[in-house]
């Protein structure tokens, strides 16, 4: 525990214990919520893969959905048909531009009791994810982009974006192992440029309460972007130095945050 605090800064009065650490401590027999792991781009679910287990510890049942990355819109239909399909009350968590989809998924979703951000987008209503990236300086992501077009069934085209292999882990990564980036660099899903560019039409941490947090290593989403989008949500935050890939390099740390927002909504 005294470890656990030495890494990171909490703002607020919510324990840092893991899950597990907590259930141990203070006994719980109520239901606990589903939680429901939502990723960015230039990852999928394996990305919470250390996450996932500290929950498991805790006692949550975890879903980490597959997020098309195509577009918050489109995204966030995806994602409510999973929470449609679940039973009781959900905590959904966002990732970078998962941020943006859980925002609008959990829109008129009453079970939808708290939002997670991690590392993430939280825009409101007419903002997309560039511009809230572009209104700060601090991104070195558009140099380490590798871009490939494609062709829709219908004919129509449009981009993928990649991050380039060799600048994966300084990127994305640079806390985490060297062989662990390499395997993510290589498992990483692309996400459709025009996603970057959509603007957001709901913002669901407008009503819900919200949890953040802000990594102060990042190279994707500036720290000043971070804390700009956290304190607007009047979200609960949490800093730690790391990189964007915190649930790989903090997984702990990510669950205990996770498990502040179940117990506080219950």
């Amino acid at each position: 525990m005294a470890a656990a605090l030495g890494a990171f800064a909490l703002t607020g009065s919510a324990d840092a214990a893991s899950p597990a650490a907590a259930s141990a401590a203070v006994p719980d027999r109520a239901p606990k919520p589903t939680v429901v792991l939502e990723h960015g781009a230039f990852a999928d679910g394996s990305s919470w893969a250390g996450v996932i287990a500290e929950l498991r510890r805790g006692g949550y049942p975890v879903v980490a959905a597959a997020d098309p990355l195509r577009g918050p819109a489109s995204d966030a239909a995806a994602l409510r048909s999973v929470i449609d399909h679940l039973k009781g009350p959900v905590v959904l968590v966002g990732h970078s531009y998962g941020g943006s989809v859980i925002s609008e998924a959990a829109v008129g979703e009453p079970r939808v009791r708290a939002l997670v951000y991690v590392a993430a987008f939280l825009p409101a209503p007419g903002e997309s994810a560039l511009q809230l990236t572009e209104r700060f300086p601090g991104s070195t992501l558009p140099a380490a982009l590798d871009q490939v077009p494609f062709t829709n069934p219908d004919g129509s085209t449009g981009t993928d974006l990649y991050i380039r292999q060799d600048k994966f882990r300084a990127q994305f990564a640079a806390d985490v192992p060297a062989d662990r980036a390499a395997s993510a660099a290589a498992a990483q899903r692309p996400i459709a440029q025009a996603a970057l560019t959509e603007r957001a039409t709901a913002a669901a941490w407008q009503t819900v309460p919200s949890w953040d947090i802000v990594t102060t290593e990042d190279r994707n989403i500036p720290a000043a972007a971070q804390r700009f989008m956290a304190a607007r949500a009047h979200a609960r935050t949490t800093e730690v130095a790391a990189s964007h890939s915190v649930a790989l390099s903090h997984p702990a740390l990510v669950a205990a945050v996770i498990d502040q927002a179940a117990r506080a909504t219950r």
